[in-house]
């Protein structure tokens, strides 16, 4: 598959905290994927891009907001039967690690849980 501007899509494995593969997802960047994982309410999302032994972290979240003015009309009409709101998600990237093995059972269980975030931020110059 190709996307815009000849970005190819790739795909993602979202991976649960017992290290076993529960879904497929597609997208031309992880984050891609991240958004529509978090969009069906998942808060912490650990994406393998298949074909690699890359794991990417990311927390995520999904808030009703109101339906932009500018909205095609079948977004306006999936609102209405949320009073007007739609869900928008909003996903940050944590982090990423390799995987020791390819397969995903005989690597360490904790590569599979969200690492601890650094209360450290970059400053702005």
């Amino acid at each position: 598959m190709v996307a815009k501007e000849g970005r190819e899509k790739r795909n993602f494995g979202l991976v649960n905290e017992k290290g076993e593969e529960v879904g497929t997802f597609t997208g031309a960047q992880p984050r891609d994927a991240a958004l529509k994982v978090a969009n069906r309410g998942m808060a912490s999302i650990v994406l393998r891009e298949k074909g690699t032994k890359k794991l990417h972290y990311f927390v995520g979240k999904r808030e009703l907001v109101a339906v932009p003015k500018n909205a095609p009309a079948w977004i306006q009409a999936a609102a209405k039967e949320n009073k007007g709101k739609i869900y928008k998600a909003n996903v940050e990237k944590i982090g990423t690690a390799q995987l020791k093995y390819v397969k995903l059972d005989r690597n360490d269980k904790s590569l599979f849980k969200i690492p601890k975030k650094d209360g450290k931020k970059k400053a702005k110059k």
